[in-house]
């Protein structure tokens, strides 16, 4: 969603106004005055960090296994369209002229629409229209020797596995965290940060150096949720068309 220049802006912004909350703390309110409460607060500051930790670990785990999902299924998909390519070789005429140029144009539809729709949030139309042309052409096929029809069995097989695969890709690059967990995951961070940063401590440096750590680490968490919680905009990670753009390459080549 975000490049990796606007997460490093992102990320000092984020790390100068922390440190400049501690500062202005530390200056309005005297450090000793703080430090020691510290048997009273420090207990509460442990909980507080160790349960945004494991809700932010547990939302970074979430996101990257859908997100690792959503590149298997890409993977599938393009997959499942080389098979196609390949299966058409079989197919009576004309059936295996249309089927392979319709390959193509899917091939072709899914790089130069899918992906930039998607990546905007709507939804790709081309494509799904193709996929519907290649079921009329090989419902089409009534008649043929033994290996045609067994190719054409095989070939029914793949366009409804790629059909699967695009439906998933389609939903997978609708689904997004809930509004209440981006919720609980930011207000978690602020207090989290806020609390250590307003903490008395004795060394105001290793104070300061603790406080940018944390800040650091917190944000870096956030901006990687945000990235992989939409895999398919074009941000600094994203989910790759590369599979496609390789079995488009493979077929005008003619490489099995």
């Amino acid at each position: 969603m975000l490049s990796l220049t606007q997460n490093i802006i992102i990320a000092v912004v984020v790390m100068a106004l922390t440190l400049l909350f501690m500062a202005a703390v530390n200056r309005y309110r005297a450090v000793k005055g703080r430090y020691e409460h510290e048997d009273m607060v420090g207990w509460q500051l442990n909980v507080l960090a160790t349960t945004h930790a494991v809700i932010l670990g547990f939302m970074l785990y979430t996101v990257w296994t859908n997100f690792t999902d959503v590149s298997l299924n890409v993977e599938l998909e393009a997959s499942a369209l080389r098979n196609l390519y390949r299966l058409a070789e079989g197919l009576p005429e004309p059936a295996r002229s249309r089927l392979d140029a319709q390959v193509k144009a899917y091939a072709d539809a899914v790089i130069s629409e899918d992906w930039p729709v998607l990546a905007r949030g709507g939804t790709p139309e081309k494509s799904h229209l193709i996929s519907q042309q290649m079921w009329r052409t090989l419902i089409s096929v009534r008649e043929g020797s033994a290996a045609e029809l067994a190719a054409l069995d095989h070939a029914l097989s793949e366009l409804s596995a790629m059909t699967e695969h695009r439906r998933t890709r389609l939903l997978q690059a609708s689904n997004r965290l809930p509004v209440v967990l981006w919720w609980v995951l930011l207000v978690g961070g602020v207090l989290t940060i806020a609390s250590v940063a307003m903490f008395g401590s004795r060394n105001r440096l290793l104070h300061a150096f603790q406080v940018f750590s944390l800040t650091l680490l917190i944000t870096l968490s956030l901006l990687a949720i945000a990235d992989l919680n939409r895999p398919f905009h074009q941000g600094w990670v994203h989910a790759d068309v590369y599979p496609f753009e390789r079995a488009r390459e493979h077929m005008n080549q003619d490489i099995p």
